[in-house]
């Protein structure tokens, strides 16, 4: 059985012990080497060709954005999770880092500091990820970075759902789910559909500290204005929300319009905020009147809510397994059959704007043929 490929990149030995130790654990992981800086480590990602580099945000000679950078820039297609510490300094600087080319990020184990720590925590979040990243095909060989011929091929074969039958119905929100890979394929759709003549909620599975600068960063960067979601806070159009972590989010309707709520209720899928939280509280309120769309993740977060969508009349919209970073989310529900559109996601932020103005023609078509 072939194993993934991991070069560690940390200037603590500390981290760079415990690291390797996560993963040795896993008869599916070999560590190949570690280096202490980024200048050490383009070297050895030449000389050693990992699947995945775990990298330090902080470190002397050359730090983990600056290496992103020039490994990108000289073709290095292995995937990168950076390590980052949960602060506002370090989630901006991680946002950087995933706009210079890294695939994911976890958050650094406090026991990366103290001598001698448990290395469970760091393997419970990234070991995950790594597979996630780096799937095992059916013969037990890892799946190469850039093998997407198997992909396209699956792809072409799976069941679209019906469109809706009856009378045209007006989408009058849109609502997203992301997960592992979708910082990146947020900001490609948001900034490909411009300013929507509706509000635009979205979850991205992300902790606390990192949601908050993640909408800041969106906001800076699209032409909607992007803010994370409050509670009581009206939808409006133009407007894009973003779940904060560590909370579900739900909408209400109320006699002052479209409202959000916030709750600590249990995880659901493992996750809080959760995709099918926020899907299924947009049904209670739009019916079919709405868009579903999801990206890439790990999981099948999404899978209940898209298939309510789908019973309301609404509209799914999924992102193809070939752009995916990981195909587990939008793989659930295109597999069962759930959404009337399997793309690639240069083309999802057009579909979107597309189905918004095309069913808001129609159904001011139908009022006028009324």
């Amino acid at each position: 059985m072939s194993r993934i490929r991991v070069l560690v990149v940390d200037d603590s030995a500390i981290a760079r012990r415990i690291t390797r130790e996560s993963l040795a654990g896993d008869p599916q992981i070999e560590v190949v080497g570690t280096a202490a800086n980024g200048r050490i480590a383009l070297t050895m990602v030449k000389e050693l060709a990992p699947d995945v580099v775990t990298m330090d945000m902080e470190m002397p000679v050359m730090d983990g954005i600056e290496t992103v950078r020039a490994m990108r820039r000289r073709g290095d297609r292995c995937r990168i999770i950076m390590f980052t510490s949960v602060s506002v300094r370090d989630a901006k600087k991680t946002f950087a880092a995933l706009a210079a080319g890294a695939n994911d990020f976890v958050t650094k184990p406090s026991a990366m500091i103290v001598a001698g720590a448990s290395v469970v925590g760091g393997a419970e979040s990234l070991v995950p990820k790594i597979k996630a990243l780096m799937p095992f095909d059916e013969a037990g060989a890892v799946s190469r970075a850039g093998d997407r011929v198997l992909k396209r091929r699956s792809a072409d074969q799976l069941r679209l759902a019906a469109r809706p039958q009856g009378p045209t119905r007006p989408v009058r929100a849109v609502f997203i789910g992301a997960s592992m890979g979708g910082s990146e394929a947020l900001l490609h759709v948001l900034r490909s559909v411009k300013r929507l003549p509706v509000p635009v909620v979205l979850v991205q599975h992300m902790g606390a500290v990192f949601t908050r600068q993640f909408a800041q960063w969106l906001d800076g960067l699209c032409e909607s204005t992007v803010q994370e979601a409050v509670a009581g806070g009206e939808l409006l159009a133009g407007h894009v929300y973003v779940a904060p972590g560590g909370h579900h989010l739900e909408v209400c309707a109320t006699g002052r319009g479209v409202r959000m709520v916030l709750h600590d209720g249990p995880l659901v899928n493992s996750c809080r905020p959760s995709v099918d939280t926020l899907f299924n509280s947009a049904v209670g309120v739009y019916g079919g009147d709405l868009l579903a769309v999801v990206l890439t993740g790990m999981g099948s977060d999404g899978l209940a809510g898209a298939g309510a969508v789908n019973e309301a009349g609404g509209a799914v919209i999924v992102q193809d397994e070939a752009s995916s970073l990981v195909w587990g989310m939008p793989g659930a529900v295109a597999r069962v059959g759930l959404a009337q559109q399997v793309l690639p996601l240069d083309e999802i932020g057009g579909a979107i704007a597309a189905e918004v103005q095309r069913s808001i023609r129609d159904a001011e078509s139908a009022a006028r043929g009324a």
